[in-house]
């Protein structure tokens, strides 16, 4: 008798637990909705930490079940959020130039506010035309597909590209990372058509909720952030438990015996590769509105090294321990850049975690490999293992 997905995965149910309750204490002690315990910048951080958990969730489907360690899967979460990106620009600067432009004495023709709005955002690089990809920009839904559309054939082409030329190991993380360093040097010229290195701005402001405060708009996106983890989750979970769980998990122990036995190895990496991919891009999508602003540099190599730290730390192969290693490392980045670590002063020298926070997460995740390769996860699993047997 088969058993049901809840039975084949118990963490299901624990992680939803928590995370529910995690995201009901945050409402209630926040400034939105609840007693003001919480700042409105603390709930944003929350929320953006669970994008950040989503993605990690992206990175070990890909990497810790299908052995596939890719360095480019920032690029994907930095698409979707340009790809909403443009449209809230668009629709908040059209509010703008709508209202500045209501006492006109002549009403103003389609074309004047057009132009209008594409000298607002365009002046910044000394342009005023439109680009093509801004197309669609005035459409909601049109970007809320281009946010799947876009990343998902992106990562769809590359992946058949490499999966069909059977490029593996270090040379396929080295592909994914050239990818997303062509990317974001592409994004960083001011012709690009998002703005260079300006980026796109004022995100955090959504168009149509204008008298609405942004201690509310933060706890509406922490809401948001979290069901779209939970759903991810259940996802990875229910992809993982059945057939296709098992064959990912067999290429990357033993990619030869798995295309000996029949199956369609490069098919098998290209809808993994592609999901998840997907998977970033919507994450991306509702990180940057509760950041404010995206700009090329979010999508640098060094991001998605960062991604793969956190995933080892962790525990890759292991759903929750993804979650827990992004989490964790998000939580304290922000903890030890904010100034609110304490300095440690040694007499001849003071260690500022603002600067010393990079090296001691290198020196972390290098212990973890030498020391604790399977990570949080593993140590957790361990545990539950000797409860058990009590």
């Amino acid at each position: 008798m088969q058993r049901s997905f809840i039975a084949r995965n118990p963490s299901v149910l624990i992680f939803l637990g928590i995370l529910a309750v995690f995201t009901l204490g945050a409402t209630i002690l926040s400034e939105g909705f609840g007693i003001g315990l919480i700042s409105t910048s603390m709930i944003k951080t929350l929320g953006k930490t669970l994008c950040l958990c989503l993605i990690a969730i992206a990175m070990d489907l890909v990497w810790g079940y299908c052995g596939i360690l890719s360095l480019g899967h920032f690029a994907f979460f930095g698409l979707g959020g340009y790809m909403i990106g443009m449209w809230l620009m668009y629709a908040r600067t059209e509010n703008i130039i709508l209202t500045s432009l209501a006492q006109a004495p002549i009403p103003p023709t389609d074309d004047e506010i057009r132009s209008a709005i594409g000298n607002q955002i365009f002046g910044v690089v000394g342009g005023s035309d439109f680009p093509l990809i801004w197309a669609f920009a005035d459409s909601l839904t049109i970007q809320l597909v281009l946010v799947v559309l876009v990343p998902g054939l992106l990562a769809l082409v590359f992946g058949w590209l490499a999966f069909r030329s059977r490029v593996t190991g270090v040379y396929l993380s080295i592909l994914t990372q050239a990818m997303t360093l062509a990317l974001s040097l592409y994004l960083f010229q001011n012709d690009s058509g998002l703005r260079g290195n300006n980026g796109l701005s004022g995100l955090q402001n959504i168009p149509g909720a204008k008298g609405v405060p942004q201690s509310v708009i933060s706890i509406w996106f922490l809401w948001a952030s979290a069901i779209a983890l939970a759903l991810g989750y259940i996802l990875a979970a229910w992809m993982m438990s059945g057939k296709f769980g098992s064959v990912i998990r067999g290429i990357r122990d033993d990619e030869a015996r798995v295309r000996f036995l029949g199956y369609s190895v490069e098919t098998y990496k290209l809808v993994i590769f592609t999901v998840t991919a997907i998977i970033a891009a919507i994450a991306g999508a509702l990180y940057y509105p509760q950041a404010g602003i995206i700009n090329p540099a979010e999508i640098a190599p060094i991001a998605s090294i960062y991604l793969a730290v956190w995933v080892a730390i962790g525990g890759r192969g292991r759903i929750y321990g993804a979650v827990i290693g992004a989490a964790l490392v998000s939580l304290l980045s922000t903890w030890f850049t904010g100034g609110q670590a304490p300095s440690i002063p040694l007499g001849f020298y003071t260690i500022h975690w603002v600067d010393w926070w990079q090296v001691l997460l290198g020196v972390t995740f290098v212990l973890v490999t030498l020391f604790a390769p399977q990570g949080i996860g593993g140590a957790i699993d361990r545990l539950v293992r000797k409860g058990t047997q009590l």
